[in-house]
């Protein structure tokens, strides 16, 4: 009896043993792959949270040019109905190297103006194609380092990669906190305060939010 006993207690710590290891693995890789992420929303929390005391002052720069002959053409005004689809890649092309503004993205076409938004992170921008004299105005608007970086936390304007990347950081961030989690259970018996601290942790907020939102 006392040898199946103590070949049970081999088995039960081997079994610990294992998982440890298997968590911790996964604890540090999941939190290697998400710090940085973790360190910008983070930081981008506090100045979202303060937007209205950190952001800088907009800065607007506006430009004009107009269309060569060769290119008018291309968007010269027709009969077709007002539409949405992307420029011609030879005016997309001279509009990047005469404005400094991306030429690529869905325009709106009506009779007798192309508009492309260019919404991005910290900024807007747009450009606007006169279809009958090729007259081209653009203007670029910046507001600064730290609203690009609330953008990004916020995923505003930032595109399909940056949207993979947001998914892939809460999936390492799920892994690290709950590989924490199970962590802190396997070393709560020699830890008293654990679960006392993790409870805080979940009643802070919850009371917080009862008392003070409304």
């Amino acid at each position: 009896m006392h040898g199946t006993a103590r070949i049970q207690q081999q088995k039960k710590k081997s079994a610990k043993s294992f998982w440890l290891k298997q968590l911790h693995s996964w604890h540090w890789i999941s939190s290697a792959v998400s710090l940085i992420g973790l360190l910008l929303f983070a930081f981008t929390g506090i100045t979202l949270n303060h937007a209205a005391d950190v952001e800088g002052s907009p800065k607007t720069i506006e430009k004009s040019a107009t269309l060569p002959a060769y290119l008018r053409s291309l968007v010269a005004p027709d009969d077709a109905p007002d539409a949405k689809k992307p420029l011609p890649a030879p005016v997309a092309a001279w509009v990047e190297k005469a404005v400094g503004q991306r030429g690529t993205g869905e325009a709106e076409w009506t009779a007798d103006e192309i508009y492309l938004a260019l919404p991005r992170p910290g900024g807007d921008g747009w450009v606007s194609i006169d279809r009958t004299d090729g007259a081209v105005t653009s203007e670029a608007t910046s507001r600064g380092w730290v609203s690009y970086l609330n953008d990004l936390h916020k995923g505003r304007n930032t595109g399909t990669v940056w949207k993979w990347f947001i998914d892939i950081f809460s999936v390492a961030c799920f892994l690290f906190a709950l590989t924490g989690l199970l962590l802190l259970q396997l070393h709560a018996k020699k830890r008293p305060s654990t679960w006392p601290l993790v409870a805080i942790g979940l009643a802070l907020p919850a009371v917080l939010a009862i008392i003070f939102i409304h």
